[in-house]
């Protein structure tokens, strides 16, 4: 996810919703506050192009969808928009425009959302039962954080670190490899 202003203005749930498909920028809805999102690095729009692209060609002729980052969910209270969402069987939506029901859910870290989006927002992602996996991809250094559901409803964290690492994702029966997350990536300092 790219960055949140931290000017917010509060709204009921309908009085976002209408502003939101008023709007030309996107807006998250948390806790009754509304707050503007902004535009992400070029290396953070490279990480999540390449991670839906990999994933996209990986479930051609399966009955799942890739969603890019202008699909807006639906997770707990909070309206949000993730990076990348796959969805597999026949998607649900409230008001034919809002995802009710991904199975995987990638963030692209960034220092202004990191905090959020392990914090306050993989709990509201939690309480999805269709969710399986939660991806956290760093975007200065090749690393992907993992969260796979378990059957007892606890996570399971597994990481992926260096361009020749690769990660399955069971739910949807790809392989992830960091060397095609991270393709035109250049890091600033010497990645791990």
């Amino acid at each position: 996810m790219v960055a949140l202003t931290q000017e917010s203005t509060r709204m009921t749930e309908a009085e976002y919703l209408a502003f939101e498909r008023a709007s030309e920028t996107k807006h998250e809805y948390i806790d009754g506050h509304v707050y503007a999102m902004t535009g992400g690095s070029p290396a953070h729009n490279l990480i999540t192009m390449y991670t839906a692209v990999s994933l996209a060609n990986q479930l051609q002729g399966q009955p799942c969808a890739v969603y890019p980052s202008d699909m807006k969910i639906k997770a707990n209270r909070d309206y949000v928009y993730a990076d990348v969402s796959v969805v597999c069987g026949d998607p649900q939506y409230q008001d034919k425009d809002i995802l009710l029901n991904p199975i995987v859910v990638v963030e692209v870290l960034s220092p202004t959302t990191e905090q959020y989006d392990r914090g306050r927002k993989f709990q509201q992602y939690r309480q999805l039962e269709s969710l399986q996996e939660y991806l956290l991809i760093e975007q200065d250094k090749p690393r992907i954080e993992h969260y796979l559901r378990q059957a007892d409803n606890t996570w399971l964290l597994a990481d992926a670190v260096g361009h020749d690492a690769s990660l399955e994702l069971p739910s949807i029966g790809c392989t992830l490899k960091l060397a095609d997350v991270y393709q035109k990536v250049t890091f600033e300092q010497n990645p791990q």
